[in-house]
């Protein structure tokens, strides 16, 4: 019988590792690509053909409210520079690990004018795009087209010379709550105690219709340097956005040095269409998982947010 002493191994003869350890490994690099496809194909979907989007501001009042989540579509326009989402490792560490603020958790796209299938937006879409220079989505009307000449007169739009209808509707009554706490910069005189005790928020609506027959609503509390425009000449490529809540928008009427787009925006940088409304919170989420609940207006899911049209003689 022989025995197995060292002399009788070979060292150029790797030695096998205990089967344990290697189906160990071997789950352990299973599960890493598992979940690598898996985060691909969900920067994927989420680059090409659809990802949720937050509401954080009143710009887009009474449509959109703060604490709307939405359903965006990514296809409809086609695909430019702004579309994919490529994660930023350093600064999605800086903002979870270090608590610091960054401007994105994306690697943005050197720009470009050109977009793949593209398809210009149609007047009234609710439209994503990132202004020039920034990193973020905003979220805004389409009013004008490449070709169109837009002007306002006291708050009044006019396409290609002739006046957009608008008619007054009665005012929109709102509950308070800590996504819409109704101040009185923003809504002057609009924050109202009830006999019952409770407040509300009364805002004037103005509904606009557009020449092909879109119709949504529009805020026009008081008058504000912007209900004024001279006449503007759209470029080829190019569309004019508008914020609903004409008084508290930054858009295309607001030059960029104040913050706004500065004119017509080029269709590049729009990232999508608003599409609906998949649930609302009025801003008192708490740790507390009765809170989660109780936030929700339930009266805001499933809205759609698709332009509405009637008919027009133009």
């Amino acid at each position: 019988m022989t025995s197995l002493t060292t002399d009788n191994i070979d060292p150029n003869v790797p030695s096998t590792p205990a089967p344990e350890k290697r189906g160990l490994a071997s789950a352990a690099w299973a599960e890493i690509k598992g979940m690598f496809w898996l985060l691909m194909a969900v920067l994927a979907f989420h680059s090409f053909i659809a990802k949720p989007f937050y509401i954080p501001s009143i710009s887009m009042m009474p449509t959109l409210l703060v604490g709307d989540r939405l359903f965006v579509s990514k296809y409809p326009y086609g695909w430019s520079h702004v579309s994919p989402t490529i994660p930023n490792p350093v600064a999605i560490f800086r903002w979870l690990v270090l608590r610091e603020e960054v401007e994105a958790l994306a690697v943005p796209l050197p720009e470009s004018q050109k977009r793949v299938w593209g398809k210009m937006p149609a007047r009234g879409d609710i439209v994503i795009l990132t202004p020039k220079g920034k990193y973020q989505d905003w979220i805004k009307r389409v009013i004008g087209l490449p070709g169109d000449t837009i002007a306002l007169r006291e708050g009044q739009i006019f396409l290609n010379g002739k006046p957009v209808r608008q008619d007054t509707q009665p005012n929109l009554v709102l509950p308070v709550d800590a996504n819409n706490p109704c101040n009185d910069y923003d809504f002057p005189g609009a924050l109202t105690r009830g006999d019952n005790g409770v407040m509300t928020c009364h805002l004037p609506v103005i509904r606009e219709t557009l020449p092909n027959g879109v119709q949504y609503d529009t805020i026009d509390a008081r008058r504000r340097e912007t209900d004024d425009m001279e006449p503007v000449k759209i470029p080829a490529g190019h569309v004019f956005l508008m914020g609903d809540n004409r008084d508290n928008s930054s858009d295309s009427r607001v030059p960029e040095a104040l913050g706004g787009l500065g004119g017509p925006v080029s269709w590049d940088r729009i990232g999508g269409r608003a599409e609906i409304i998949t649930f609302s919170v009025d801003g008192s989420t708490g740790l507390n998982p009765a809170t989660w609940i109780s936030s929700l207006r339930g009266d805001r899911a499933g809205t759609s947010l698709r332009p509405k049209k009637v008919r027009t003689r133009e």
